[in-house]
């Protein structure tokens, strides 16, 4: 089928250099990217991935790590996969 319809959309410079810097590195251009979104959203009837307004917990939670409270840091992803394997 042919390409006969245009979509146009307003977005900030930063975020639209950016996200194209990151397609080109995988050889999608914009309108290749936003056609797989679209077909996304048609086979998922929906959006092809989660959006939801985070509960109480998950506030909390992300309030915590963001002011750093009892946050646990890793020097490297080995140190990180140690730990994680030690439980």
């Amino acid at each position: 089928m042919a390409k006969t319809q245009t979509v146009r959309a307003r977005i900030e410079p930063e975020l639209k250099r950016d996200a194209e810097a990151v397609l080109k590195k995988i050889g999608m251009t914009s309108s290749e990217a936003i056609t797989l979104f679209f077909a996304q959203v048609k086979l998922q009837n929906g959006l092809p991935f989660p959006v939801c307004v985070p509960n109480r917990e998950t506030k909390r939670a992300i309030r915590e790590a963001r002011a750093g409270i009892d946050l646990e840091t890793f020097d490297s992803v080995a140190e990180w996969k140690r730990k994680m394997r030690a439980l």
